[in-house]
């Protein structure tokens, strides 16, 4: 199995969406658009863009984690991933990404079952 799209309702009423990976874990997480389409819109800049090793931008959190972005061509960015314990693991979280991203299956968390 691959991995899938979720996307959610934030409690302010935002959707979000996340990439996990085959075995559940989260892998890239988005920023919150105000509509449902922005986030659809989201998913398909993640589907082109995640192969592409020129789109990930390396950083450090304050502390000194490592951890990426994935940007669009445009240069925004479009998810970021966890802050990992080191530099090894998370071009293990890039190289998920990489083979993740293009899939099309979404889960829809935003549609509350009767």
């Amino acid at each position: 199995m691959s991995g899938w799209y979720e996307i959610s309702k934030s409690s302010s009423g935002q959707f979000r969406f996340v990439l996990k990976a085959a075995n559940a874990e989260t892998i890239l997480t988005s920023e919150l658009y105000t509509t449902r389409s922005g986030a659809d819109g989201g998913i398909a800049s993640v589907q082109k863009n995640s192969p592409l090793a020129e789109r990930y931008e390396l950083k450090n959190t304050k502390d000194g984690h490592p951890y990426f972005n994935l940007k669009a061509g445009n240069h925004e960015v479009i998810g970021s991933s966890e802050a990992y314990s080191s530099d090894a693991a998370r071009d293990k979280g890039i190289a998920s990404v990489k083979a993740n991203g293009p899939t099309t299956v979404i889960k829809d968390k935003t549609v509350v079952a009767l």
